[in-house]
């Protein structure tokens, strides 16, 4: 879980393990470190000189690399990009950008990457994590180049480790990861670049363009993408990715859009449009439980930007208590609470695999508006799609942060299927 674990033994070893601590943390592939603060060290005192400011260090893409890239580029004749994991910030994801339009590249992000890239450029074709888009799947697997930039290609990203072949890939394949070990961990690339994403998107900005034989394949797949984010039909009185795509509409651009973990986040990922670099929130972990923390998060450290924060029944009832965080400094956020009365995921893979044997997945919820209003905040349900533009209204024009408890049914289980007709599947294959 860490990049580093160490304990402070000696008080004149501070300066040595901190600086050493905040290198390793920022440097290659970020993540955290632990340094253990023993009672003893806590009183000990030594005369030490200070330390300097820590600095970021990280690899550089090769000129051979660079070259070798654009080459690769200039043969194939399906590429495909894909953007993923950390270490990026405006100007590279500004670089990246201009490096997809100079070529007329289809750009697909990693789970919970899709703020790599303004999801309204015409070259953005779509997210590459659970629920894909088959039309998108399809492209991805009879590409003839993949070029993917920072992500680690783990199994959100790869269906489980079937979209793309172990250890080699059918088509041609370039790998860029900030950290060298990595590289060559699982899949074996044709050219693995060990570069920062901020150093790597500077240099591919630079590069020539290439002939692009591919860009009405790029229009194309982009047409797919919007017509996945039409809404479509599902039980019920209130329609989610309706829901979502009024906010896509209704939300200025650099809103913040947070959610923690379950089925809910499957209508939030296909149906809305990120709108650029951090206007993304989300547990690439999984972890539930982080939608209302990362929503206050968000709002206290841009009080300017519009928060819209998104959780699960289950998923809220982890850390809802932050809403008291939200009224004690003022955060602003709407929260927008989905309600199907049961953990969806975990119940979605039941009946999947032991159809109709239902186990701790059921939840008998507080009502969630009288909660939040308990806080001091406004709180309101909507039961039907018609009533939601005018409650968010509401919400958006409150004084206070805002919950909307949105009650769906039950058996809504994802866009793409219902809870019933996965119990039916299962339970026909049990029978064969």
């Amino acid at each position: 879980m860490a990049k580093w674990v160490a304990q402070i033994d000696r008080p004149e070893r501070v300066p040595e393990m901190v600086s050493h601590a905040f290198h390793l943390a920022v440097s290659g592939r970020p993540g955290p470190v632990v340094l253990a603060l023993p009672e003893d060290m806590q009183s000990a005192t030594a005369a030490v000189a200070d330390t300097a400011r820590y600095q970021r260090v990280a690899a550089h893409p090769g000129t051979d690399d660079m070259n070798k890239l654009r080459e690769m580029l200039a043969q194939a004749q399906r590429p495909f990009v894909m953007l993923g994991g950390g270490g990026w910030n405006r100007q590279a994801c500004d670089d990246i950008q201009a490096f997809a339009a100079a070529n007329a590249l289809p750009v697909g992000c990693a789970y919970r990457c899709q703020d790599l890239i303004d999801n309204r450029h015409p070259n953005y074709v779509g997210d590459v994590a659970a629920g894909l888009n088959p039309a998108l799947e399809n492209r991805i697997r009879n590409s003839d180049l993949l070029l993917a930039i920072g992500p680690r290609l783990g199994e959100w990203t790869t269906i489980n480790y079937t979209l793309i072949n172990i250890p080699r890939p059918k088509q041609k394949f370039i790998h860029v990861h900030a950290g060298a070990e990595e590289l060559g961990r699982v899949y074996q690339a044709d050219l693995l670049i060990n570069s920062g994403m901020p150093e790597f998107a500077a240099a591919a900005r630079k590069l020539a363009p290439v002939k692009a034989a591919w860009a009405e394949a790029t229009r194309t797949s982009r047409a797919e993408f919007e017509a996945w984010q039409q809404p479509v039909a599902m039980p019920g009185a209130l329609n989610l990715s309706e829901v979502i795509a009024f906010l896509r509409e209704r939300l200025p651009p650099g809103t913040i859009v947070t959610n923690g973990a379950g089925n809910f986040t499957l209508w939030v990922h296909r149906f809305y449009q990120y709108t650029g670099f951090r206007t993304q929130l989300g547990p690439t972990s999984g972890a539930m439980g982080y939608g209302v923390p990362s929503g206050v998060a968000a709002k206290l450290v841009h009080p300017q930007r519009p928060v819209v924060s998104f959780a699960g029944d289950g998923d809220f009832l982890m850390n809802g208590q932050e809403l008291a965080t939200a009224a004690q400094y003022d955060a602003k956020v709407i929260f927008i609470v989905v309600n199907n009365g049961m953990y969806g995921t975990i119940r979605m893979h039941q009946e999947k695999y032991y159809p109709g044997r239902v186990s701790g997945t059921e939840l008998r919820n507080p009502d969630f508006a009288a909660l939040a209003r308990a806080y001091g905040l406004r709180g309101e349900i909507v039961e039907k799609t018609a009533d939601f533009a005018p409650a968010f209204e509401r919400a958006w024009n409150a004084k206070t942060a805002s919950l909307l408890e949105l009650r769906i049914d039950p058996d809504a289980i994802s866009p793409r299927t219902t809870l019933s007709a996965i119990r039916a599947e299962a339970l026909k294959g049990k029978k064969t």
